[in-house]
């Protein structure tokens, strides 16, 4: 066998070599380790917390509103566990909350340090671009992306230190859009910042990990339905001069029939997360959505640009 023969066989034995591997390989084991996650009031990160404490570690979850439900819930299932499950108050757009949650970490880590800082907020929204105002842009992005990069540089010195994991919430929608660009545009933004850090920390011994999901809007509160109304109050008098009420509706009503069909299997997202921080070999991206919504990533991937604007503009006009 030839010297590319041989290479192009390697190469198509990787992946199933990677994967017996990483099915034999010991998984991590969680006890004395803490990882701090934002975005814990609802939707995966409040999944995820109550997860990893099940599963032993030390946990830091942050909440935008420490007094809700949802920080109120996860007390709860501390109570029984005095000091392995901490509720703090996390908005990731503010340096001072970010810097006191990083000084609560240092004051209680565990006997084997911090290990894992999931970047779980976000927010999302739909509308035309020019529906939506250079505030609504600017909040999207620090809470999406600057957040996300802000809580990342906090914490880059501890997991250096403890050659850790960093999971990032991304979207398919960083591929693609259906009328939500400004989130799309955050998701995107989000997966270029994570591939440059994710090679930058391999010589410290600090693992990347994306996180993908499909459609599961209906396993989060991070988009409410909108009415027309809501929308058309919002708009300036320009954009009502372009766009009627009926336009508005029809557009409302796709995007709140996307919402409605979102899966409630929110448990697949966070099945995902704990690979991503227990595996011995995590995955750099977890892709978690339906076959027809890798489809259509992978249109988008393949296909010339013109091919995948003919296939959403379809998808949009329907």
């Amino acid at each position: 066998m030839g010297a590319a023969a041989l290479a192009l066989l390697l190469l198509l034995l990787a992946p199933l070599l990677w994967r017996l591997w990483r099915r034999g390989a010991v998984p991590l084991e969680p006890a004395g380790r803490a990882v701090l996650i934002t975005g814990c009031d609802s939707g995966f990160g409040h999944l995820l917390a109550l997860r990893l404490h099940r599963l032993g570690f030390t946990v830091f979850a942050g909440c935008l509103c420490p007094g809700g439900d949802g920080a109120r819930r996860l007390q709860r299932e501390a109570a029984s566990d005095s000091g392995r499950l901490r509720v703090l108050r996390l908005d990731v757009t503010r340096e001072r909350d970010v810097l006191a949650a990083k000084e609560l970490v240092l004051s209680h880590l565990p006997e084997r340090g911090f290990w894992g800082l999931v970047n779980n907020a976000g927010i999302s929204t739909f509308g035309e671009t020019g529906w939506l105002s250079m505030e609504t842009y600017q909040k999207f992005a620090d809470v999406n992306l600057l957040g996300s990069i802000r809580t990342t540089l906090a914490f880059l010195p501890l997991l250096r230190k403890y050659k850790g994991r960093i999971v990032f919430m991304s979207s398919i929608i960083a591929y693609f859009t259906l009328g939500n660009g400004i989130y799309s545009m955050t998701k995107a933004a989000i997966e270029k910042f994570c591939d440059a850090l994710r090679l930058e920390m391999k010589k410290f011994g600090v693992q990347v990990c994306i996180i993908q999901p499909g459609n599961y809007a209906r396993s989060t509160k991070i988009q409410p339905p909108l009415s027309a109304e809501e929308i058309w109050s919002e708009l300036s008098e320009e954009e009502k001069a372009v766009y009627n009420k009926e336009y508005v509706q029809e557009r409302a009503d796709f995007f709140n029939s996307i919402l409605s069909e979102g899966s409630i299997h929110g448990s697949e997202v966070v099945d995902a997360m704990v690979d991503a921080l227990t595996s011995p070999a995590p995955k750099a991206r977890y892709m978690v959505a339906r076959l027809k919504e890798k489809a259509l990533v992978l249109v988008c991937a393949l296909f010339p640009t013109v091919v995948m604007d003919s296939v959403l503009s379809y998808a949009l006009s329907k």
